[in-house]
């Protein structure tokens, strides 16, 4: 073959070569921007779907098929109350002379009537509620007598298809009960019906305070019921009592005189009925206008002529002691409030004003969810149905105005979710995540901010314990270490990395937790002893004979010093329980909590610190320790070659130019500590306080969602706010991780040219 062929063969192969190079930059462009891409929408996606699930907390209630309508039922008669069935379909409208008409809730089409049986010679002079959701009513005649009838509605599927069907029931009877033995007629009354038994309050003609508890017993044999009454009077009698309230445990009675002034009464004993105190439950020039109990029984909403509203309920003072306090005000009315009527299963109420506005509002989260104005005229009596889906509403006209209410999240707010809330039965506000009970008075309790406190706290002591380990570690490793021992060490730290998080949990719950919890003086004893022997053994080392020290190789001295920490840590365990018994009484986790206060629980943060700072070393580790190997020899040697010493050339060379990556080591380290989750279910006692003790335990966001998510309702508000804490997470760590990039990059470019 001559020269030219020869030639023309090689510049042949190289632009072969040439194009199948490029052809392959060209795909691997195209691959690693299809993979960045997919990345990103991948990403986006999850945002969104998060954001897609969390939206409906936060948008407003919406009001729909409202209609209008005379009221149903004979007009002649004051409405009491207007009620309906859950399925929005029936309403029911209570007359204060006992008539009580059954129509369709958004037409208002009569659909049965009945007339509670008053006896004849006698007529209604009071009446009175119960509890919202017992649907009941008592009615107080003019011989001193009361009748309690109670609506209840079957559902029945005839043919496939859904049949409700009203009735009414009389629990004690048809035959009213005597209440006042002296026959006078009852202008006030309250009650309250349960199946364990009935309170009966009464104020008669001339001006006695009689308290009635009725316990009704069936004959198994003969179905037959008998009802036992015991009674007492208040004696002194308030002047200008206006309303008579008992709560739904029937223990307490409140009685509204006067302007402002509300009288709470302890009834347990129905013998002896005694005042325990007396408030004012509005400002000075202000009247009370309307009064109401939240489900529940615990709260008062007081509404004023003013517009105001106020919710009151008992806080503990001394002991065993109790106050009526005012625990929150809400958004004012434009009028004076003329009704108020609670829901019956969650903490909301409706008001109407004098004006013929509605607002509807929502007490544990301060939220005024909307106003409507319906008439020129006062409303004087409201209603809602029992899944608080709808309103109905009269004014002075005797007009009725009938709305569809879409209102799923009333409890969410911005309040609720991060700020102290005052909630039922608690002696203060408070950050609280509960959210399930036994019972339905239960109050839910939604805040978010233990959880995300829980979440920083557990990655503060993780990164506490990693980021020396790792970065020093790496240090070492990449700087020092000969090359035979990094490639011991190096990969078998990374190995570390590879344990299951489930088992390190495992090992912290049921072996360290322990272990701390009994030798705890040791342990913390080391935090100070460990390092303290780390500088003695380098110091011995130095004063060693240099014909001694020449015999380790160079960079071997660290496995010199393992022996040292081994002994050190023995050492601290053996001389702990001495130090105990001597200064803390044989047991310091009860003398921190007798002694100082300070509450120790076995599963804390210790332990997780410990347990997650194992976890993410060999992620930082590995990052920094390849950033610091990574810096070209180039630069350590002509640091050198200028008179520097390793350490300086360390400090003022190395460190700086392996700055970005060392910082993006921590970062992801610090992403894996926030969203571990098996460490902390099984480390940690799981509760949700807000207390950065290092004793104590901690409930984290990704915990949570753990938890709690497989008893989440779809589409109810405990499971929108898991993926609300997703949300949260999300976000954190976006935040984290941009704010990450942005300093890595400015790093790159301040030291790239060492």
């Amino acid at each position: 073959m001559n020269t030219a062929t020869r030639q023309t063969s090689t510049a042949f192969s190289v632009n072969a070569a040439m194009s199948r190079r490029l052809f392959s930059d060209k795909l691997f462009k195209q691959v690693m921007t299809f993979g960045g891409i997919s990345v990103i929408l991948a990403v986006s996606a999850i945002f969104f779907y998060l954001a897609s699930v969390v939206v409906p907390l936060f948008t407003p209630p919406s009001v729909d098929k409202r209609s209008q309508f005379a009221v149903p039922g004979p007009a002649a008669q004051a409405t009491l109350t207007y009620s309906g069935e859950e399925q929005r379909e029936i309403g029911s409208r209570v007359g204060a002379q006992g008539a009580i008409t059954f129509f369709r809730f958004d037409t208002g089409e009569t659909l049965a009537e009945a007339v509670v049986p008053v006896p004849a010679g006698t007529r209604v002079t009071s009446a009175s509620l119960g509890e919202r959701r017992s649907y009941s009513q008592g009615f107080g005649l003019s011989d001193g007598r009361v009748i309690l009838v109670k609506q209840g509605f079957t559902v029945t599927f005839p043919g496939n298809k859904r049949l409700i069907t009203p009735s009414l029931d009389y629990p004690l009877g048809e035959e009213p009960l005597a209440v006042d033995p002296q026959g006078q007629a009852i202008d006030l009354l309250g009650v309250q019906l349960t199946d364990d038994g009935s309170t009966i309050a009464a104020l008669t003609a001339d001006k006695r305070l009689l308290v009635s508890a009725v316990n009704v017993s069936t004959n198994a044999m003969t179905g037959e019921t008998r009802s036992e009454i015991q009674q007492s009077e208040i004696s002194p009698v308030p002047v200008g009592v206006r309303q008579l309230v008992i709560e739904s445990k029937q223990r307490e009675l409140y009685v509204l005189h006067g302007e402002r002034s509300l009288a709470r009464y302890d009834i347990s004993d129905k013998t002896s009925p005694r005042l325990l105190e007396t408030v004012e439950l509005a400002p000075e020039g202000q009247r009370v206008t309307a009064l109401a109990m939240l489900s529940g029984g615990f709260s008062i909403i007081v509404g004023t002529d003013k517009g105001e509203l106020a919710q009151w309920f008992l806080v503990r003072t001394e002991g065993a002691n109790f106050a009526l306090q005012r625990i929150r005000g809400f958004t004012p009315m434009p009028a004076a409030v003329t009704a108020i009527t609670p829901e019956f299963f969650r903490k909301g109420f409706i008001v109407g004003d004098a004006k013929g506005h509605l607002g509807s509002y929502f007490a544990t989260s301060e939220r005024l969810l909307f106003v409507d104005k319906l008439s020129e005229q006062p409303l004087v009596a409201l209603g809602v149905p029992p899944r608080g889906n709808g309103y109905l509403a009269q004014d002075a006209a005797g007009k009725v105005y009938s709305a569809a209410v879409e209102n799923h999240y009333p409890e969410v707010s911005f309040h609720s979710l991060w700020q102290k809330v005052w909630y039922e039965s608690y002696e203060h506000p408070d950050y609280v995540w509960q959210s399930s009970a036994a019972n339905s008075d239960f109050e839910p309790k939604f805040s978010l901010s233990p959880l995300t406190y829980g979440t920083i706290k557990a990655a503060t002591y993780a990164m506490m314990i990693s980021v020396p380990l790792a970065i020093l570690g790496a240090i070492f490793t990449a700087y020092f270490m000969t090359p035979r021992m990094r490639t011991i060490v190096k990969p078998t730290i990374e190995v570390m990395e590879a344990l299951p998080t489930v088992v390190l949990g495992f090992l912290a719950g049921l072996w360290l937790a322990p272990l701390v919890e009994n030798n705890l003086a040791g342990v913390l004893l080391s935090t100070l002893l460990l390092p303290a022997a780390m500088l003695v053994a380098a110091y011995v080392w130095h004063l060693l004979p240099q014909s001694l020290t020449e015999r380790v190789p160079p960079g071997w001295e660290a496995a010199l010093l393992m022996p040292v920490l081994v002994l050190v840590i023995w050492l601290v365990f053996q001389i702990g329980h001495p130090i105990e018994a001597a200064f803390f009484g044989g047991d310091m986790p009860n003398w921190l909590s007798n002694e100082m206060g300070i509450k120790y629980e076995q599963r804390n943060s210790l332990v997780v610190g410990l347990a997650m700072g194992f976890a993410v070393t060999p992620t930082i580790f590995s990052i920094a320790e390849d950033a610091i190997f990574s810096v070209p020899k180039s630069l350590t040697s002509g640091s050198l070659a200028l008179g520097a010493t390793p350490w300086q050339t360390l400090v003022g060379v190395v460190l700086l130019t392996a700055s970005p990556g060392i910082f993006s080591a921590v970062m992801i380290g610090l992403g894996r500590a926030v969203g571990e989750t098996m460490i902390v279910l099984m480390a940690t006692g799981n509760t949700a306080v807000m207390d950065f003790s290092l004793f104590t335990g901690f409930r984290t966001l990704s915990a949570n969602i753990g938890v709690e998510m497989p008893e989440a309702g779809v589409g109810e508000t405990h499971y929108r706010l898991l993926f609300l804490s997703a949300l949260v997470l999300f976000a954190f760590t976006f935040i984290v991780n941009t704010l990450a990039e942005l300093v890595r990059q400015r790093l790159r470019e301040k030291y790239q040219t060492i």
